[in-house]
């Protein structure tokens, strides 16, 4: 069995098991994590962690984060001039396009066909890389998660933080992470 299989059975395992009621949004985040190297191999194996949901029960909505910025920034009256001078975007970054990939996330969290007992399944949390904190975003929208968010998160878990791309920059968030080192499981 590969890397990505044995990381599909350790979140079948969690997934199958019966989902507590009355959880705070963060308690009901789980991180899969893997090494930034696996993202094409994770990628071409997501639908196996959509049957594994499917076949425990719950339903499965998927989101993906990889448009979101060239959405975005198609919207912007003057991209041009940020094309131009890309240092003068940053402001802008980190309200108007935070702002804008929480409304996104939010929007499929309350799809009307997710409900208590379906997955939402983020991934694509790459593209977010040096424009939007995937921390501030996920703050933005952990009232709205009505059964359980499933973030797909290439990069690290160590003593209870994460880090995106292996960056420096960590935090810590309250989430279930799988991994594939048993000894992080939780």
């Amino acid at each position: 069995m590969g890397r990505i299989e044995n990381l599909v059975a350790k979140y079948k395992n969690h997934i199958a098991t019966p989902w507590q009621k009355n959880l705070a949004g963060d308690q009901k985040t789980i991180f899969v994590v893997y090494p930034p190297a696996e993202e094409r191999r994770l990628r071409a194996k997501l639908q196996l962690f959509e049957i594994a949901t499917v076949r425990t029960g719950h339903k499965w909505n998927s989101f993906d984060f990889t448009r979101t910025f060239a959405e975005w920034m198609a919207r912007v009256e003057y991209k041009e001039i940020y094309f131009e001078e890309p240092d003068s975007i940053s402001m802008k970054l980190h309200s108007d396009f935070l702002r804008y990939a929480a409304d996104q996330l939010a929007a499929a969290l309350t799809a009307d066909e997710v409900d208590e007992n379906t997955v939402v399944a983020v991934h694509g949390v790459a593209s977010l890389y040096g424009l939007a904190k995937v921390s501030l975003v996920l703050k933005e929208v952990v009232r709205e998660i009505r059964g359980r968010l499933v973030l797909f998160f290439p990069g690290e878990y160590e003593n209870n933080n994460y880090r995106l791309l292996d960056a420096r920059d960590n935090w810590n968030y309250l989430a279930v992470p799988i991994t594939f080192q048993d000894e992080m499981d939780a």
